[in-house]
């Protein structure tokens, strides 16, 4: 049995990869997270020019009915990266309402979702730091969500809201467009500028059911592979990066990559970060094929992945000595972005008690 990718899938990642390096080098990087928005229109459309946005929609509406997995590769090249944008939250909701059994709704959004036309998110999360499902607060009375939501990627951006709220029928996903009055956006000042938040509040804001509780707990798989898949890919470049620094700073008349313990440090992040790869790979894998082992493997990956990203984070910044610290420095860029993906929909800890629970210790 090969484990391995396909053909296409090498393709893919190769060129999302070469794309990014070319029109999103850093110092593009920190001309966007600079500006007012945290997005470039450009940038973006060029992503969905490849076919990024219509990865997951089904080949009936329009799409390309790609793989999660293909999606997850993205994911991992935009980690690299440290890319600005609303990615995470428009192609995780963009999976939301593909799931959804409206015809005429999918008809509607999905290809200006898969086209670029239209921006998605996701708004999950309460204040305080609740993601479960039985914490939400969130309400729906009759066609109308009431409520206030937190750590929304882009809320003030993204025309579309796939909002997380509780109806007669228990928890589930409602659509809402954000241009209506009854929604208000602030924006929230986190540590990773390359990945916006805002607050949200919808005051009986007309809304429409995707699906219940299946299609929230869908959602929360999606969003944790893909933040799995962004960790490791930021992981990869923390290496790299501090491999590169290694080999040419010198001390005492010789490269500092040349120290014993040096040596061991790089060693131990390679030896770490390169067998994860199957954790998010296999996660991906289930979400499509898997479904009943989905939602555990996915808080694994979460888990794992963006402990090590922190702490790769940290050691190539301890490897590059006092420069790692500066704001100059483009480190720093990723340490946030670590920073954003150990706490984004829940922290290690909290997905390692629901991994266990699923597995039924």
């Amino acid at each position: 049995m090969d484990f391995g990718l396909s053909a296409e899938q090498k393709a893919l990642a190769a060129t999302v990869r070469r794309y990014l390096a070319e029109r999103c080098p850093i110092a593009r990087v920190r001309t966007i997270m600079d500006s007012e928005s945290g997005h470039d229109a450009g940038l973006w459309q060029g992503l969905m020019d490849l076919g990024i946005g219509a990865l997951p929609v089904a080949e009936a509406d329009g799409g390309m009915g790609a793989e999660f997995l293909d999606l997850a590769l993205v994911a991992e090249e935009l980690g690299y990266a440290c890319t600005p944008g609303p990615f995470l939250g428009s192609l995780v909701a963009t999976i939301a309402i593909a799931g959804a059994d409206d015809s005429d709704l999918r008809a509607r959004w999905l290809p200006r979702l898969a086209s670029g036309e239209t921006i998605a998110t996701f708004a999950v999360g309460e204040s305080g730091g609740r993601w479960d499902a039985g914490e939400i607060a969130a309400r729906v009375d009759g066609n109308t969500v009431t409520g206030a939501k937190s750590l929304v990627p882009y809320g003030s951006l993204a025309d579309l809201h796939v909002v997380a709220a509780v109806g007669s029928d228990g928890p589930g996903l409602w659509l809402v467009a954000r241009d209506s009055a009854s929604v208000s956006t602030n924006e929230l000042s986190g540590n990773d500028r390359t990945r916006r938040l805002s607050s949200v509040e919808y005051r009986g804001s007309e809304a429409v059911m995707l699906g219940g509780a299946d299609a929230l707990a869908r959602l929360r798989d999606a969003a944790l592979v893909l933040v799995a898949a962004d960790a490791y890919g930021g992981a990869r470049r923390c290496l790299e990066m501090a491999r590169e620094y290694v080999l040419v700073r010198e001390q005492f008349g010789q490269p500092v990559g040349a120290f014993q313990a040096v040596k061991h440090q790089l060693a131990n992040l390679a030896v770490e970060i390169e067998p994860s790869l199957s954790l998010w790979w296999y996660a991906a894998h289930a979400f499509d094929r898997i479904r009943d082992q989905a939602p555990r493997h996915a808080a694994l990956a979460k888990a794992f992945s963006c402990d090590l990203f922190d702490r790769a984070s940290r050691d190539a910044t301890e490897l590059h000595g006092g420069i790692g610290f500066t704001w100059e420095f483009d480190l720093h860029l990723w340490f946030r972005r670590s920073i954003f993906d150990r706490a984004f929909f829940g922290d290690s800890h909290y997905h390692r008690a629901r991994a266990a629970s699923l597995a039924g210790w």
